[in-house]
């Protein structure tokens, strides 16, 4: 009986819509950012631990502001590549944060962490791509919703 019923619950099931390209080059650019954001965690737990630098950036060798950042970035990294990769609504909200305390760092701060221009503009590009995805799948969802519909008149 149980088979039965399950049997005929899958012919009742829909298939899933296929994903269009522009969606798939958006999963593949949340992944790419993943990938970066991750390598961004795995250079400040090096840094910290004194793996990388010859040791000299370990965390009991680093300035309050340098701990403080050091500590909070290897953390937050990793997490907003997980939501990333996982294309959860989550992900670019921990990204936005762990970008705009980097940005933070390097343009408001510079006499604390010094300049790193490249890497302020690499996060400006991941933000503009973002909203340029975003404002492209709002645009077709609007597009799709003044489809024909069944409760037209």
């Amino acid at each position: 009986m149980v088979q039965r019923t399950l049997a005929a619950m899958e012919h009742d099931s829909r298939t899933p819509p296929k994903r269009s390209v522009i969606d798939l080059l958006f999963v593949l650019f949340l992944r790419l950012v993943a990938l970066s954001c991750l390598v961004f965690g795995v250079q400040y737990w090096g840094m910290l631990s004194g793996y990388l630098l010859e040791g000299r950036a370990r965390f009991d060798l680093l300035s309050l502001p340098w701990k403080v950042a050091g500590a909070g970035l290897s953390v937050v990294f990793p997490v907003a590549a997980l939501g990333l990769w996982l294309t959860v609504s989550w992900g670019p909200v921990i990204w936005v944060l762990a970008a705009g305390a980097q940005v933070a760092m390097y343009t408001v701060w510079p006499s604390i962490f010094g300049r790193n221009m490249p890497l302020v503009l690499l996060h400006a590009t991941v933000a503009i791509l973002f909203a340029l995805f975003r404002i492209e799948a709002a645009y077709r969802s609007r597009q799709n919703a003044h489809g024909v519909r069944v409760d037209s008149p």
